[in-house]
């Protein structure tokens, strides 16, 4: 007896660690929650200007349950390729997927997380936004918006519902919640892990709220951000020269300006976009000036809260649900969005730029029991990690082609030394929609170094330290040589790292014609 109780321990030991005998492995479940162009500065959780007036409190739950990290970023700050970026893992370059107007679909027989997760046992389900052009593969079952370009509808939308082109009746961002607990509760296969990406519209322009919060806040004066009414002195040919601001660029159709008595359909759907290339739009002849750029940016930012808060809401639907079914203590929860967005930021709305305000994203991580609740992260993160993060709690080693790496050591240790001190960051899309000159640079924990290059030649230095609203280009100032020098040869590196070290023509072409073989 006492010659086999090494063997037997043994086997114990490894019935423990391999679930040997039949017994289950222990996979966590997995929810990836996603929004479209929800800026982390809208997130109470992250105190920026909007805590008070517009919490966030089912969202707020999941960083005081999880980690939340403040600095995560985005590759490429646009809806497609910052979601083709999530699934690959990989830069736009590398997965092909550059921008939304005017590029190839998004390929799919490439590599993606969903597709390793599915094959290793997991029942998976992407459902709400998926905006790629191409049918989603690696999921056993998928329910997408179709119409506006995939943008889907706020009211009444249109979805494919595993091929089937079905119109549901009701508000976008209710149904898709709708839609993930029925998958959960009803239509997965339980005896399998399941992996599910639940992604809502909002909050995307043009920024409809539910019937019941339309009049949310009003009475209510949103407060203005620091930038609001910046002059662009040193970024004249850059930020100075974009389509998206709030003065000039925001339409009759984004302001819900009411449609003057008499006008025909075909008139209506022209005059509803008057203002995208700066048609002066006004509610009233006499509502001018600074008066007139306050009251667009109430109309803008009150909805496009409102919009928010029926994602919070939905947000909290799942975890009660999550509650309720036992299912909380093994599935990991992500919160976050496609890329982050301007909120009256130096006088815009959407994204695009490197700018901190839409290259920054929301990305918030609950693992119940596993991850310590309540803490706060500052290592940079960037989207194509979220891929190979996954696949390791999961238990699986990410391909080699994958460009980002995981950071679950960073969810499990106090020791944060040792990560990305840097970041490669590329831009594309032009001119549509909004005028932003394509773009490549570098962020570190202090300094960030743009390069415009389509058709102008400008270099942008930010002392992030110094100027957090980065306001002042500091490129030309002697004082920054020698940091120009660095960042540069770093920026190099990095372009060399992830195979981006292409002549500047071959950059230009990708804007003119999409798709070019690195």
């Amino acid at each position: 007896m006492n010659r086999n109780r090494p063997f037997y321990l043994f086997v114990l030991g490894m019935v423990a660690v391999f679930g040997l005998f039949g017994q289950e492995r222990d996979t966590p479940n997995i929810i990836f929650i996603m929004s479209d162009d929800h800026a982390s500065h809208a997130i109470s959780a992250y105190k920026g200007l909007y805590k008070d007036v517009a919490p966030t409190p089912n969202i707020d739950r999941l960083a005081d349950e999880g980690m939340l990290f403040n600095n995560a970023f985005c590759t490429n700050s646009i809806c497609g390729p910052s979601r083709a970026a999530i699934l690959t893992g990989k830069y736009s370059h590398q997965n092909g997927f550059y921008k939304n107007e005017g590029g190839d679909p998004f390929d799919s027989t490439q590599e993606t997380f969903p597709k390793l997760l599915q094959r290793d046992g997991y029942t998976t389900a992407v459902i709400g936004k998926w905006h790629l052009w191409s049918e989603p593969t690696g999921f056993d079952y998928y329910k997408y918006h179709t119409l506006n370009g995939e943008q889907g509808s706020y009211w009444d939308p249109v979805y494919n519902d595993n091929g089937a082109h079905i119109q549901e009746e009701g508000y976008a961002t209710n149904l898709t919640g709708d839609f993930a607990l029925e998958w959960l509760e009803e239509k997965r296969d339980k005896s399998k892990p399941f992996m599910l990406m639940f992604q809502f519209k909002a909050p995307h322009r043009p920024w409809y709220p539910d019937s019941k919060y339309e009049k949310l806040f009003d009475g209510v004066e949103i407060p203005y951000p620091e930038t609001f009414n910046d002059d662009y002195a040193t970024r004249e040919l850059t930020a100075g020269k974009t389509m998206m601001t709030i003065e000039k660029h925001l339409t009759n159709k984004d302001l819900k300006i009411r449609r003057p008595k008499g006008m025909s359909d075909t008139e209506f759907k022209k005059w509803q976009r008057l203002g995208d290339k700066g048609e002066h739009v006004s509610p009233s002849d006499t509502l001018t000036g600074m008066a007139l750029k306050k009251w667009k940016y109430q109309r803008y930012i009150k909805d496009y809260l409102a919009c928010i808060r029926s994602v919070d809401d939905n947000v909290g639907r799942l975890l009660d649900y999550l509650d309720k079914s036992g299912l909380s203590k093994n599935t990991i929860v992500v919160y976050t969005a496609d890329q982050g967005f301007y909120l009256g930021d130096h006088g815009w709305y959407d994204k695009r730029f490197m700018y901190e305000e839409s290259l920054r994203m929301p990305f918030i991580i609950r693992y119940s029991g596993k991850v310590k609740a309540g803490r706060k992260n500052d290592n940079t993160i960037l989207n194509i990690d979220f891929a190979p993060t996954l696949l390791d709690m999961a238990g699986l080693r990410p391909p080699k082609e994958i460009q980002g790496k995981s950071f679950a050591p960073l969810l499990f240790n106090t020791d944060k030394t040792g990560f990305r001190k840097a970041m490669y960051y590329h831009y594309y899309e032009y001119p549509k929609w909004h005028s932003v000159q394509p773009h490549y640079g570098i962020r570190t924990e202090r300094y960030k170094l743009i390069h415009f290059y389509y058709d102008i030649d400008v270099w942008e230095l930010f002392d992030l330290e110094k100027d957090p609203n980065e306001l002042t280009n500091v490129y030309d100032d002697l004082e920054y040589e020698e940091v120009v020098k660095k960042l540069k040869r770093k920026l190099s590196r990095l372009q060399r790292e992830y195979k981006a070290n292409i002549p500047l023509e071959r950059m230009r072409a990708v804007t003119d014609k999409g798709r070019i073989e690195y």
